[in-house]
């Protein structure tokens, strides 16, 4: 059973994850609003605020697999989802900005309508998580 001072830390982590996943969500939905804008002829400019929203719901991103390994360490027997990695790539960015067609702008869109569905669950599940937590305290 955990202590107190772990369910304190784990909260403060949860919280931590929410915030980042808030941010990844904030970004994500921006560069999905863009994508949008790039499958009916965006052009270049669209294409590098696109990848410019892309790049900071990665660092997002990288900060919620940081503060989801420190949440697993704190809990110790609790699992937790793995890697939650942006599913874009360099190959469709490269993709994106050279061809810049309406097929990989669609296929891109979509990709980032995929990882902003699980940034959402994965914010859902920190929420599940914080309650369940809060009511050990």
């Amino acid at each position: 059973m955990a202590n107190n001072l772990q369910v304190n830390q784990a909260i403060n982590l949860t919280d931590q994850l929410i915030s980042c996943l808030n941010d990844a969500e904030k970004h994500l939905s921006s560069a999905r609003n863009w994508g949008f804008l790039d499958v009916l002829g965006g052009g270049l400019i669209v294409d590098l605020i696109k990848h410019s929203k892309l790049n900071n719901a990665k660092v997002s991103m990288s900060n919620v697999n940081n503060l989801l390994q420190e949440l697993q360490r704190v809990l110790g027997g609790i699992s937790m989802p793995g890697d939650y990695s942006m599913q874009v790539n360099g190959v469709l960015t490269f993709a994106d900005f050279f061809f810049d067609s309406g097929i990989v702008d669609v296929y891109m869109t979509a990709k980032i309508m995929n990882s902003l569905t699980e940034v959402r669950k994965l914010r859902d599940k920190c929420f599940e998580l914080k309650n369940k937590l809060s009511a050990i305290m």
